[in-house]
This record gives C-alpha cells, sequence and structure tokens, in this order.
C-alpha cells in the first residue's frame, strides 16, 4: 500500500501540475503563478476603497517591472529565484514516510487502514518493480518528471553563494513595498483632492445659479426702468465732452444725443401736467448745457471765418474740413438761437463776398496782362483798295502782331478742347504770346462757373436744412455779386471796340457750353449772368456784321456803274477771285464751323444771308467793269463762286448745309458760258 502511494504520488503530481522547464532546478516548493501574491500585496488595507484594486499593482509582473534593473540577479525575474537551502535528503523522507502512517489518503477507507492492522489480503499483493530497487526506482521516477539526475544535498559553500540571490531578493521585495506605498499614498491624495474639487464644483454650481437668478431679476429691473431712467438723466461723458472736449466727429455725435434729449424733454414737459422730481431737475441742466454748446459752436465758427481772411488761403478747403466735416452745429445752432445763427451767417456772406471779389479782381488785372489782337474797323471786308491788288496791305493800320481776321483756323480749339482748367493768375502774368478775345473770356468765366459750382453746393449742403432753397439762392446772390459784375465789365471791355466777329461769336458758343455745363451740375444761381453775358454779346456780333455789310455796300457803291476802261485794258484785266471774295468766304467758314450744331433761329443766320446778298451784289457789279466782253465776265463769277464754295466745301450742319447748295446753284449759273 505505501509502495502503491509512492509510485502514484509523483505521477498523479505530475498530471496536475505544470510541467517544469528543463533549466530549473527542483524545488519542493509549489510554483509562483501570476495570481499568488506576497503578503504585502494581497492585504487588503482598511481605508481603501475596492476600486484603488484595479490597479495592476499585485501582479508578479508588475512587482518585478518595479524593481530596478541592476538588481536582477543574473538577468532572471523574481519568480525564478525559487531555491529553498534547507531541504531534507530525500532518501530521509522516504524512509519516514515508510515508518510513519501516510496522511495522504483522507476517505473513510483510508481512515479505517489506519486503525487496522496489516490483514491477510495485503500480504497477497503482488508488486512488479521491474528487477530495481527502491532507490533505482525512485532515481528512474525523478528522471520522467524532469528532474536532472540525482539530488546532492546542499553544501555550506552553495548556501553562501546563494545567499547574495535571496538578499537581493529581499532589497527588491523592500524597495517594491515602499513604491507601492508611497502609490498608496498618492491615490490617497488624489481622492482626497477629488474630493475637495468636487465639493468646489458644487459650490460653484450653487454661486452660478444664484449669479444666473440676480442676472435675471437685474435684466428684468432694467428692461423696466431703463427707458425711464435713460430720458430723466444725462451721461457725464456727454456733459464732460460739450463743456471741454475737442470739437471733433465725437463732439458731433454728442451734440446730437444733447439734441434729443432736449427735444425729448420738452415733449414730454409740454404733454405732461405734472412732472417728476428728476424730470424738473434735468430741465435746468439740458438749458446749461444748451447754451455751453451754442457758445462753443459760435467761437468755432466765428474762429473758421477769420481763417477764410487769411492771405493765400485757399477757401475751399477749409469749407471741406471744417465747416462741412461740422454741418450739424450750424443746425443745432439755427434750432436753438436763430438771431445768432443768422449772425454768423451773415458774417460769413461778408467774408465770402470780400474773398470772392478780391481773389477775381486780381485774376482779371492778372488776364489783363496777356496781348490780344486788336481788330477795328480797317479789319471789315470792304475796306481794303478797289484795285484788287491783293499784295497792297493796309499800311495805316496799328503796329502790332499780324492776324487774319477772316480765318477760324486753331481758333476752334478752345470749344473742342478738354482740358477744362483755366490758367492761372502766375502763367496769365508771365505769357509772351498774343491771343484773341477769346482767350480772356474763356479763362475768367470757367474760373468763374467752377467756383461758383463749389461755392453752390457747400451753401446747399451747410446751411440746409436751416435755411430754405430761396433763402440759399439769395446767399449766393450776395456773395457773387461783385465777382459776376467783374466778369461783365470783362466782356463789355473785350467786346465793346472789336471788330473780330469770329473771336464775338466764339464767345457765344463758350457761354453757351457754360450754361450747358451748369446745368449739368444743377446750378441754376448762375443763368442770370449767363443770360446777361449773351445779351451782351449778341447785340456786338449783330453790329459787326452790320459794319461788315456796310463796307461791302460801300465798296460797292464806289464801283462805276459803267465800264470805263478800253478794250485793251479790259483784255489785261484777270478774272482771278477778288480778295473781298476770298475773304468772305473764311469768314463764312468760320461762322459755319461754330454753327454745325445750331439751329435755324440764330440771329447769326439773318445776319449771314444779308452778308451773303451784299457779297453777291458786290460781284455783280464788279463784273461789269469787263465790258462787253461776257465771257470773261462770267468766267470772273464763276471763279469768285467756285472759291467760296471751295472754301465751305468741308463744313457740316443744316446752316452749311444750305450755304452750300445756294452757292453750287450760282456755280452752275456761271459755268455754262466759262
Amino acid at each position: 500500500m505505501w509502495l502503491d502511494r509512492l509510485a502514484g504520488g509523483p505521477s498523479s503530481a505530475s498530471s496536475q501540475s505544470t510541467p517544469q522547464p528543463a533549466n530549473r532546478s527542483y524545488s519542493p516548493l509549489p510554483r509562483r503563478t501570476s495570481s499568488s501574491l506576497s503578503p504585502y500585496l494581497t492585504s487588503q488595507r482598511a481605508d481603501h476603497s475596492p476600486r484603488s484594486s484595479s490597479l495592476s499593482l499585485v501582479s508578479n509582473d508588475s512587482s518585478t517591472s518595479l524593481l530596478p534593473a541592476s538588481r536582477r540577479p543574473n538577468g532572471s525575474s523574481l519568480r525564478h529565484s525559487s531555491t529553498i537551502p534547507d531541504l531534507a535528503d530525500p532518501l530521509e523522507t522516504l524512509e519516514r514516510l515508510l515508518k510513519e502512517p501516510s496522511h495522504v489518503e483522507n476517505d473513510a477507507e483510508t481512515q479505517k487502514a489506519k486503525t487496522s492492522s496489516i490483514v491477510e489480503a495485503d500480504l497477497d499483493l503482488d508488486f512488479d518493480f521491474g528487477g530495481l530497487g527502491l532507490k533505482e526506482l525512485a532515481s528512474a521516477h525523478t528522471l520522467e518528471n524532469g528532474m536532472t539526475g540525482s539530488w546532492q544535498p546542499q553544501t555550506m559553500d552553495g548556501y553562501h553563494q546563494e545567499r547574495a540571490k535571496f538578499e537581493d531578493l529581499h532589497r527588491s521585495i523592500t524597495a517594491c513595498d515602499d513604491v507601492l506605498n508611497s502609490v498608496q499614498v498618492n491615490l490617497a491624495d488624489f481622492r482626497n483632492d477629488l474630493a475637495a474639487v468636487s465639493a468646489d464644483i458644487e459650490s460653484l454650481q450653487e454661486r452660478s445659479t444664484a449669479l444666473n437668478r440676480r442676472l435675471e431679476n437685474r435684466r428684468e429691473v432694467e428692461k423696466a426702468l431703463g427707458p425711464l431712467v435713460e430720458e430723466l438723466s444725462l451721461p457725464p461723458e456727454v456733459i464732460s465732452k460739450i463743456s471741454t472736449g475737442h470739437i471733433d466727429e465725437s463732439w458731433a455725435k454728442m451734440l446730437s444725443e444733447l439734441d434729443r434729449r432736449t427735444t425729448s424733454h420738452k415733449a414730454k414737459t409740454s404733454s405732461a401736467s405734472q412732472l417728476s422730481k428728476a424730470s424738473e431737475e434735468l430741465g435746468p441742466l439740458l438749458e446749461r448745457l444748451t447754451s455751453k454748446a451754442i457758445e462753443r459752436i459760435r467761437d468755432f465758427l466765428v474762429a473758421q471765418i477769420k481763417a477764410l481772411r487769411s492771405p493765400h488761403i485757399n477757401a475751399q478747403i477749409i469749407q471741406q474740413q471744417n465747416f462741412l466735416r461740422f454741418r450739424d452745429l450750424f443746425t443745432f445752432l439755427h434750432k436753438h438761437h436763430v438771431t445768432l445763427a443768422d449772425q454768423v451767417s451773415q458774417a460769413y456772406m461778408n467774408t465770402m463776398r470780400w474773398y470772392y471779389h478780391n481773389q477775381f479782381s486780381r485774376y482779371e488785372r492778372a488776364l489783363a496782362k496777356i496781348k490780344t489782337h486788336t481788330l477795328d474797323k480797317t479789319d471789315t471786308l470792304g475796306h481794303e483798295d478797289t484795285t484788287r491788288m491783293t499784295t497792297v496791305l493796309s499800311s495805316a493800320r496799328s503796329a502790332g502782331p499780324l492776324h487774319d481776321a477772316f480765318n477760324l483756323g486753331r481758333r476752334i480749339d478752345l470749344l473742342k478742347t478738354t482740358n477744362q482748367a483755366a490758367m492761372s493768375s502766375y502763367l496769365a502774368e508771365e505769357d509772351q504770346a498774343t491771343h484773341y478775345l477769346e482767350v480772356q473770356f474763356r479763362n475768367y468765366n470757367l474760373a468763374l462757373i467752377d467756383n461758383a459750382t463749389a461755392e453752390y453746393s457747400f451753401l446747399a449742403t451747410f446751411f440746409s436744412p436751416a435755411f430754405s432753397h430761396p433763402q440759399i439762392s439769395k446767399i449766393f446772390d450776395y456773395i457773387f455779386e461783385p465777382t459776376l459784375e467783374v466778369g461783365r465789365a470783362l466782356s463789355r471791355t473785350l467786346v465793346a471796340d472789336t471788330f473780330d466777329a469770329l473771336g464775338i461769336f466764339l464767345c457765344i458758343r463758350l457761354n453757351q457750353r457754360f450754361a450747358f455745363e451748369l446745368q449739368r451740375r444743377k446750378v441754376p444761381v448762375v443763368d442770370g449772368y449767363i443770360n446777361g453775358t449773351n445779351m451782351l454779346l449778341w447785340p456786338r456780333l449783330q453790329v459787326v456784321m452790320d459794319r461788315h455789310c456796310e463796307s461791302v455796300r460801300q465798296l460797292t457803291n464806289s464801283l462805276p456803274s459803267k465800264p470805263t476802261r478800253s478794250a485793251s485794258d479790259v483784255a489785261k484785266m484777270t478774272a482771278a477771285p477778288h480778295v473781298v471774295t476770298q475773304r468772305f468766304g473764311q469768314l463764312l467758314h468760320g461762322f459755319l464751323e461754330l454753327s454745325s450744331e445750331a439751329g435755324d433761329d440764330e440771329p447769326v443766320f439773318a445776319s449771314l444771308r444779308r452778308l451773303r446778298t451784299e457779297i453777291e451784289a458786290f460781284l455783280a457789279k464788279q463784273s461789269l467793269s469787263y465790258g462787253s466782253d461776257r465771257r470773261k465776265s462770267n468766267r470772273f463769277l464763276y471763279n469768285n463762286y467756285s472759291l467760296i464754295m471751295t472754301i465751305i466745301s468741308d463744313a457740316s450742319g443744316k446752316l452749311a448745309t444750305e450755304q452750300q447748295a445756294h452757292f453750287e446753284k450760282l456755280k452752275l449759273a456761271y459755268e455754262v458760258d466759262v
């Protein structure tokens, strides 16, 4: 029976346990697994919650990983160091087992066998050890279970060699225990901190709820009392800004706020039968602040008006930067103090009246220094002698630059130019060239309408809506009356004594262009000046055209009614066009070029027809000088009409078409006999 236990013990143990690795020494102690814990690791602490055991601090791998690498003997882990130094000899253990009752069997039969003696059946058992003794059998069983050879008792030298390993193991376990203790302390502190944070969060939530409740209450109160408080109070920044602040865009905004509060307070005061204490206190404050604002506006506007009287100042810059930027100031002043606003506007009107009259008077004097061609009665069509000698010119003409009174030439470029800037005073004074009268007329009137447009736009913007449109027109007339009179005087001076029909007609066309430009700019206040200038130019043009007609008529009357030359003298006479014909053709071409876009209701059309009649009468009487030579007389008329037709052939417009058709008909009438 004890042999059976001896034989079955190792085999049963080997079947239930995991085979030992071949490179490990045999140890009768059970093998450590990952689930076996040291007493330091498996003991639950009383002050820890079960949740803290979720950390992988008690596993074998985790405990070994906490040890320094230098403290691992021979590079092996802790679970590999399982050698126990005090082991008994296996043979002694076997002999003790044979002598002592076995304690392995726990069932009822085993207990019974312990108390009974060997029976007969025990002696009948036959055990086959294969001819092996007990020692050989034990050695063979050890080799089958993976143990290496026969076991040798451990000597003192071996014990001392293994002692260092166990001391190292002990130190490692102690260090691991220290680490785990620190981790435990940290976890406990962390848990305490979490509890404190949780308490703080709950406190903050309670405070947030209370603050939200108070905020909602304040919003409801502000919603109910806000409009009333706003009406009955005035912000301190408004008072300080209006009283002592610099006048800028923000000052104008504060002024608008004051105006709104004042208007609202007056409306409520007039409608309410009883006023509250706050409303009674607010009224005097608004009045004092309004008076202070009026005082500061007056000082500011007077300072800007004084700046306009500075020498060499550009009024438009001050108007744009200082007046128009703060146009609400004058509106506020006119609303709360009409008398003071009228005084300020009158001061501005007087200043600008002086400014424009002074500037344009100086500009007119500069333009007067421009040299101008003088065309007098000697520059009429029929003033030349009747000898038809084109090389002979009037020697009685006053000395001066040569000019052509009948040729338009490049003078029409003033109407076609895209340069809309007037000549400056400096250039006018330094100009040494000689020009025709339309140069002075154009520059002065161009500068005049530009400044008039700028001033009218400023007046309509700055004084509106304080003043109505008729009032603004009266202000403009008062400011520009002296300046417009200077312009009318200049126009009268230019055309009073001249016989330059083309120059006067050019001034008329320029004046019409100015009228169209003023209509495009929507400046109706200069229409009176434009119409007055037309009333000055048109009559003078009629006078000059009548003088041309009179000169041709006198030339015609000076011709004999019968031929006085002999046949030999007539034979020597040429049939070339007369010089008067050439001048008439050039003058007619100039008028047609300037009338390309005009209608047929202008006075110049009638004047041209009268002049044309006089020229035809002159040519018809001049042709009688050829006597009985009818062929030469017709050739003379044909050449004259052909010259006129050649000169005006490139003209366009309704009047040009009419004149071309007329002279073409005369040309064809005398072409048959040529």
